[in-house]
Parts: structure tokens; sequence; C-alpha cells
């Protein structure tokens, strides 16, 4: 029974390290929010990144579209609903 206390003792001891982790991330992302102008975090998004912009990097479906366009072979897609 030694061995079985221990080890609920070491599993709770982890437990609880990895919720106030959890929990100090969360502050900062409150911090964060409290402090920017409007309360919000900036776009994820590659077509939203100015650097992305200046390197000519766009989002995948933009890419793929623009390609499908430039093609003077290629065939117009039949969109069914």
């Amino acid at each position: 029974m030694v061995f079985r206390t221990q080890s609920y003792e070491k599993m709770t001891e982890v437990v609880l390290f990895s919720a106030l982790i959890i929990a100090i991330g969360m502050i900062f992302l409150l911090v964060k929010v409290l402090l920017k102008p409007k309360g919000e975090f900036s776009s994820q998004h590659i077509h939203d990144s100015k650097a992305m912009k200046e390197r000519g990097i766009h989002c995948v479906m933009d890419q793929d579209r623009e390609m499908r366009r430039k093609s003077r072979l290629a065939v117009d897609e039949k969109v069914e609903r």
C-alpha cells in the first residue's frame, strides 16, 4: 500500500503543477487582452500579414486560384450544387 500512496501523491503533484502552468498562461493571455487598445488579438491569417505580402506569399487557396487563371490551357470548372 505504501507504493500506491506514493504514486497518488506524485500524480497529484504533477496535476497541480500542470494546472499552475495553465493558469499562468491564461493570466498572461488575459493581461494581453486587457492591455490591447481594442482588446483583440491580431489576425493570424497569412493574407493579413504585411511581411508575407512584401515577400509575395499568399494563402494556398489564393495561389491555387491565381495559377488556374494564368494557364491558357485551363479548363473551366463546373461547380455542382
